[in-house]
């Protein structure tokens, strides 16, 4: 049955539902449900004879039959394992004091504690809090400048989502059908790329005005380079080590997603006993938040599945697809058009919802332009970075205002966060200039 109105009826309904504050999982399921009870509506028929009632159990199964998402889980578990493992203060006690010598060490350390942190965990609103926690009070009492510090703080804290091993990118592998091993070597190469632009913008900001970043006194930094690679031997290595591992064990075939995840949950609890951290009240909560958010992304997979089935059996994507081609677009303005939509729903929506409703929306038409999959899904992860820094719904920045002190303004993080915005802008048009920055490890490693 083809009735494209319908379907748009159905799109339109859905956002302004979840403008409303109901849960996005079940909203899907329950949109897709009722218009494609009435998409598969035969007179006379029992009401739980339907065929959505049969595409909803196909589409629950098929989810938790899924052997690429069975890495979200693992993953999960080992970062909330290594967010309880007690490292992060030493790791940035540890980097501080090894960039003594650079101007903005403070910050410096923070940002690479941030990217490291990130990196193990891919929990943004975690290692925002936990780096606002440690890292933003003793920035302020040594001194920096309350908008640098704060964007240091929310920048830093969002790397998770595009450096692997990132819980976006399995989720747009299993949602754009691309392998998740290709798009975690495709993200390596941008993801360092923009933590650098983040690092070479603070030393040069400071380098250029130092009173933004005053150096700490002598006291605290007069440390033996003996002391400094204990410290980094305690700290650094152990977690630089397991993050290596796991990716290396997948990027040079040695192990799947899965497998390596499971290693790599193992690792996170003998990293938490080598700190004595391990206590079996955190591994039950670790436990727990595992289970929580990889249920979330699970339902709102079957959801998605069911909404755009429906959505797509109605005529919805033929329609779309019909308005884009009409405009005469080239790949160029394909990707600035699709990425401009994307930037924009990334202040209502989190990236989960954008990565399993919307972004196969553009899948189909990425064809049609000479689009790699693989290349659009870097750019996706590249732009859902804006989503936590861009006012008014800059997540990163609430995260912060949420422990920071009474004195620092929202408006103060926003500010603070607007030249790290710049950054990511920069990366994505170096990016689109030169896509040899996306595909050229992936094709080093596996071939065109």
């Amino acid at each position: 049955m083809s009735n494209p109105e319908l379907a748009l009826l159905m799109l339109g309904s859905f956002v302004f539902v979840i403008l409303l504050g109901f849960p996005i999982a079940f909203t899907l399921m329950a949109m897709g449900v009722m218009f494609g009870y009435y998409a598969y509506y035969v007179p006379g028929q029992e009401f739980f004879d339907s065929r959505v009632f049969y595409l909803l159990s196909q589409n629950t199964f098929s989810i938790m039959n899924n052997d690429v998402l069975t890495a979200v889980p693992l993953f999960l578990f080992m970062g909330y394992m290594i967010e309880r493992s007690n490292i992060l203060d030493r790791l940035f006690y540890s980097l501080q004091v090894a960039l003594r010598a650079i101007p903005g060490a403070m910050a410096v350390a923070a940002l690479i504690t941030c990217a490291l942190f990130a990196t193990a965990t891919g929990i943004v609103g975690a290692v925002v809090t936990l780096m606002g926690l440690l890292a933003f009070p003793a920035m302020l009492k040594a001194g920096y400048d309350e908008k640098l510090s704060a964007g240091v703080i929310c920048a830093g804290g969002t790397l998770g989502i595009l450096i692997p091993p990132s819980i976006m990118l399995i989720v747009y592998g299993a949602t754009s059908a691309v392998s998740v091993v290709k798009l975690y070597a495709a993200a390596l190469v941008p993801g360092f790329l923009l933590a650098s632009l983040y690092v070479i913008y603070v030393i040069a900001r400071v380098k250029i005005n130092p009173k933004l970043a005053p150096r700490l006194p002598r006291s605290e930094t007069d440390i033996p380079w003996g002391r400094v690679i204990l410290l980094l031997t305690q700290a650094f290595i152990p977690l630089a080590v397991l993050i290596m591992s796991v990716l290396g064990a997948i990027l040079f075939g040695l192990a799947t997603p899965s497998e390596a995840a499971a290693i790599g949950a193992l690792g996170a609890i003998l990293l938490a006993v080598s700190y004595k951290a391990f206590t079996w009240a955190r591994l039950k909560e670790a436990v727990f938040l595992t289970a929580r958010t990889s249920a979330m992304v699970c339902w709102l997979f079957v959801g998605s599945w069911t909404f755009s089935s429906i959505f797509s059996y109605l005529g919805g994507e033929g329609l779309i697809k019909e308005f884009v081609l009409a405009m005469d677009l080239n790949t160029t303005t394909f990707l600035l058009l699709s990425q401009v939509i994307i930037f924009l729903l990334g202040w209502p929506l989190e990236w989960s919802e954008i990565i399993i409703i919307f972004v196969p929306i553009f899948l189909p038409l990425l064809a049609h332009f000479n689009v790699d999959p693989m290349f659009f899904g870097i750019l996706v992860a590249l732009n859902l970075q804006t989503s936590f820094l861009t006012p008014p719904m800059a997540m990163s920045a609430y995260y912060l205002k949420g422990i920071a002190p009474p004195h620092v303004q929202l408006w103060t993080i926003f500010k603070g966060c607007f030249p790290f915005l710049a950054m990511v802008f920069i990366t994505m048009f170096l990016v689109y200039v030169f896509p040899q920055i996306v595909t050229w490890l992936p094709d080093v490693l596996y071939g065109n």
